[in-house]
């Protein structure tokens, strides 16, 4: 499948010459897939609108490379009861338009979020503030959140890419010419063609007075906190939309563009590479594939038969065939190096084993038949074209262990439709941004979040889980005691989920970014935002 397409794109490369095309002092061009739905934080969901709005707007608090959640807007927080949440707010930050950001601001945005009447907008985020009952300004820079009932999840929601500070009084339409306190400032958007931003000169954590810090301590001193190495040298960026790949990357290669960030094919990444002024970041990345079995199902009820299929995979096989190297192993949904994540030797493991996977389907009742065949499963897939060939070496791999695994594809919406309403025996499917927070866990597994109130789509149940993930919830306190204490119940889940087997974690492919030499400071890591832009440098 992959063949023609890529040789259509080496045939355009042979063809195509290195320009130098003038561009202004410390402009980028960066390229997008598609155009962002809305730059306002409130409402835009897809990538791009996260990832360009995580320039514009400033969050409560920032995520560090251990996924913690660091000081940012809000300089400290308290939990005096798992109701009740206290932010105190850094002081002296303003809005590109000149106001000061303060205590009233965070409500309005907050509010607007869970009561449509308050600024107008319906917002597919409202289901992460649920939790909320009612958001105050106890002074000028004091917020303090009042819960309907403990949400783990919530400080994640109000992080970078997810969440960003708007004035109050910012209605529905904010997102045409959105005004955050971020170190870029919106100038325009054309659809489906361009955003453009330019450098915010008023950047408070560019002014180098009370900048955060890099501190990996957690105990008596506080949460960590961010460092920010100074003020970069990219004056003005302009996103442009290019929804085709192949020209993604002969713009890359025409100088054309600067930066094209998980954008291209492994295959076209590894064309480009030696290429004249062009360099390669790759980084590792959070976001996370993952197979899902329908517990519920017959077949699948066991799980031996799911440990079965696990032990059938080769997974370093498919990493080095599909990924050409270029994606970690994952043991749990949480990215590596994240402080919830259970070590590997904590969790259940599942090599290559064939025989072992037949002795387990052995003892669970499925004997091999006379064509060797000992069950039938279907695997259901998007169109995707990286989805579809994974599809066809899973069925591959499970054949020798004596599985005859049927290929379902359809396009997104049908597809996701059917793994929604529980119409389906297994599936593969990537988690963006939302497995760096634990909670993702009640998200996934909680017998509580069937669909459509959550992704437990296989409608797993388990009481100790549940248990666990209510009391990770409630826990209150000191910021550092409640995070050890909440990484202990999450180890504890990650070991039933690992023996149990739900689903199986299968990588996290690393993060590409292929650049102009011009561009330094380049990063390639985490879910793939753009904060390194902050403090790149342009030749």
């Amino acid at each position: 499948m992959r063949e023609p397409l890529f040789a259509i794109f080496m045939a355009a490369l042979a063809m195509t010459g290195c320009h130098n095309p003038t561009r202004e002092p410390g402009t980028v061009v960066v390229i997008l897939e598609s155009s962002p739905n809305n730059l306002d934080l409130r409402q835009g969901t897809d990538a791009q609108s996260e990832r360009v709005g995580g320039l514009i707007f400033d969050a409560m608090v920032k995520k560090d490379e251990h996924y913690n959640l660091v000081p940012w807007l809000a300089t400290s927080w308290e939990q005096p009861d798992a109701l009740t949440w206290v932010f105190h707010l850094r002081d002296g930050v303003r809005f590109q338009d000149g106001r000061a950001l303060e205590a009233e601001d965070v409500v309005w945005t907050i509010e607007s979020l869970i009561d449509p009447k308050v600024a107008g907008l319906i917002s597919a985020k409202s289901g992460s503030f649920a939790s909320v009952d009612h958001a105050e300004a106890r002074d000028r820079l004091t917020v303090v959140v009042h819960l309907k009932r403990p949400d783990a999840g919530l400080l994640f929601n109000m992080s970078d890419g997810l969440f960003g500070v708007v004035p109050r009084g910012a209605g529905k339409d904010f997102g045409l010419k959105p005004v955050g306190s971020g170190p870029f400032r919106f100038v325009s958007q054309v659809q489906d063609k361009e955003v453009v931003v330019e450098r915010n000169p008023d950047y408070w954590a560019d002014r180098g007075e009370g900048q955060p810090t890099l501190s990996d301590k957690t105990g008596k001193d506080g949460p960590p906190t961010l460092s920010t190495t100074g003020k970069g040298s990219v004056e003005r960026i302009r996103f442009a939309v290019v929804p085709d790949t192949i020209t993604s990357a002969l713009e890359m290669r025409k100088a054309s563009a600067d930066i094209a960030s998980n954008v291209l094919t492994l295959d076209m990444v590894h064309a480009l590479e030696g290429a004249s002024g062009l360099a390669t970041a790759s980084g590792p990345g959070s976001n996370v594939y993952y197979l899902n079995f329908n517990v519920a199902d017959p077949l699948l009820r066991d799980n031996r038969v799911r440990q079965a299929v696990a032990l059938a995979l080769d997974r370093p096989a498919i990493v080095a065939a599909l990924w050409r190297g270029h994606a970690r192993l994952a043991d749990s949904l949480l990215p590596t190096g994240h402080w919830a994540r259970a070590a590997d030797g904590e969790v259940a493991q599942y090599p290559h084993d064939p025989r072992r996977a037949q002795a387990l389907l052995d003892a669970a009742g499925f004997p091999a038949g006379h064509d060797g065949v000992r069950l039938r499963l279907t695997l259901k897939t998007s169109t995707d074209e990286t989805t579809r060939l994974l599809a066809a070496v899973l069925q591959e791999q499970l054949r020798a262990a004596g599985i005859a695994l049927s290929i379902r594809s359809a396009e997104f919406g049908t597809f996701y439709a059917d793994i929604s309403h529980g119409a389906f025996q297994m599936y593969v499917l990537k988690w963006i941004g939302s497995n760096e927070d634990p909670d993702i866990f009640r998200y996934m597994y909680s017998s509580a979040s069937f669909p459509p109130k959550g992704a437990n789509r296989g409608h797993y149940t388990n009481p100790r889980v549940d248990a666990l993930l209510a009391q990770a919830a409630a826990e209150a306190g000191a910021p550092d005691a409640v995070q050890a204490r909440r990484r202990a119940e999450y180890i504890e889940v990650q070991k039933i989920l690992a023996d149990e087997l739900p689903s199986l974690p299968l990588w996290y492919p690393e993060n590409e970014v292929v650049h102009s030499t011009r561009v330094e400071g380049v990063q390639a890591q985490g879910e793939g935002n753009y904060d390194y832009l902050r403090d790149a440098k342009v030749r």
